[in-house]
């Protein structure tokens, strides 16, 4: 499989300082972003959820298939070299290739949280607590065919909405 990075345009490469804000939670960029080198860090609120160094890495794809707000806030940690396309869906639509890679990403993100999900609904089946309720959230997840992706809960409205 060709990777990412020989897809990518050489115009479109870019260094940024350490402590640069790719990327912020809440916001609509329209941005995506392929990790050349360097370090990312992923912050949910104040919570670190990942730090990431592996070249051609890709931040900000959700936002843009999703057509919603990021998710997180994406932000270099060291100096890096990235690439960035101000109309990620038309990055994502260039190539067959490059929506493949993308669909491994989340294709592979998918299963962690499954896996996660599956192994929590294991150490806790039986217990009447809020983890009861991991059986919910994994049915949703093999049987959500929604045309359109609606965010918040199916059972509490977003009060952001």
């Amino acid at each position: 499989m060709q990777s990412i990075l020989e897809i990518c345009d050489p115009a479109k490469k870019k260094e940024v300082p350490a402590g640069t804000v790719l990327l912020s939670e809440g916001n609509t960029s329209g941005f995506v972003y392929v990790l050349a080198e360097g370090q990312i860090e992923v912050l949910r609120g104040t919570t670190r959820v990942a730090v990431v160094s592996e070249p051609g890495s890709v931040f900000g794809e959700m936002s843009v298939l999703l057509n919603t707000p990021h998710t997180a806030t994406v932000r270099s940690l060291s100096p890096a070299t990235v690439y960035a396309y101000a109309d990620a869906a038309g990055f994502m639509r260039s190539d067959p290739q490059i929506a493949f890679v993308i669909a491994r990403l989340l294709a592979q993100r998918l299963n962690s949280a499954t896996t996660y999900l599956v192994d929590l609904k294991r150490q806790y089946a039986g217990q009447g607590n809020h983890l009861g309720m991991v059986s919910d959230v994994l049915a949703s997840l093999i049987h959500q065919q929604e045309a359109e992706f609606q965010p918040g809960s199916d059972r509490l409205p977003d009060p952001a909405m």
